[in-house]
């Protein structure tokens, strides 16, 4: 059966591995098929736990999974360990240690520096991006930002993420770039306000965007399009 993965197009050192998921592959029926990755979307727990042990065939170890809240924190696996902590985006040190998020419309952005010695990745949906997550995962990387890469995985696209006046609130001021006005709602533009936060805080070699999680059905899962839905995993790590 096909595993579609979708390879960053970014100039990552040779040991920097990443990837994203799609929603081919898997074993999860109706709403979830076939390739979920999510374990609190409502699919069957067996099902999940199959996909998940398909997918830790494909990596160095398997995944820590994160408890995503929408918020800013971070994680190192390292310093700690065990469970399945609470945060929204990961970062790595050392070889072997898999960061992973999920996602079904929220924007997945992986980082790497170029000298390949550290790399994260970021659940980014308007709350998120709006409190910090990208930044928080920057100065977690600890690295000048200017040796940073960075790559945006598949999102809901500029023409299909229509929101209210209080999100477009929490944006326009800095960044009134990244929507269009339709009637009294507002398209939001995911990939053009990570780029705007990404630059503003030191990150110039951005690349990715350019897919539509909400248009492209048969590719990617989408919980704006379809509510119950399954999860896609964006997944970055170091070879020794």
């Amino acid at each position: 059966m096909s595993r579609d993965r979708i390879h960053p197009d970014w100039p990552a050192p040779p040991n920097v591995r990443a990837f994203t998921t799609t929603r081919s592959g898997g074993v999860s029926a109706g709403p979830w098929a076939s390739f979920n990755l999510g374990s609190r979307c409502g699919d069957v727990v067996n099902h999940v736990d199959q996909n998940r042990a398909r997918l830790d065939q494909e990596l160095p170890v398997p995944v820590r999974w994160l408890h995503q809240v929408h918020g800013t924190r971070v994680v190192n696996h390292l310093e700690e360990p065990d469970g399945e902590p609470e945060g929204d985006a990961a970062v790595t040190f050392e070889p072997g240690q898999v960061c992973a998020v999920l996602t079904a419309d929220c924007l997945p952005v992986l980082f790497c520096s170029r000298r390949g010695d550290r790399a994260g990745v970021a659940h980014a949906g308007w709350r998120g991006l709006a409190a910090g997550v990208l930044e928080a995962t920057v100065n977690a990387l600890d690295d000048d930002p200017s040796e940073l890469l960075a790559w945006l995985g598949p999102a809901i696209g500029p023409d299909a993420y229509e929101v209210g006046v209080e999100v477009a609130d929490a944006f326009m001021q800095e960044f009134p770039a990244g929507f269009k006005r339709r009637g009294d709602r507002y398209l939001l533009d995911l990939y053009l306000l990570a780029r705007l936060k990404l630059e503003k805080a030191g990150v110039a070699r951005i690349s990715g965007g350019g897919f539509c999680t909400f248009t492209e059905s048969g590719r990617f899962f989408s919980y704006r399009r379809d509510g119950v839905t399954g999860r896609m995993a964006s997944l970055v790590w170091l070879e020794a």
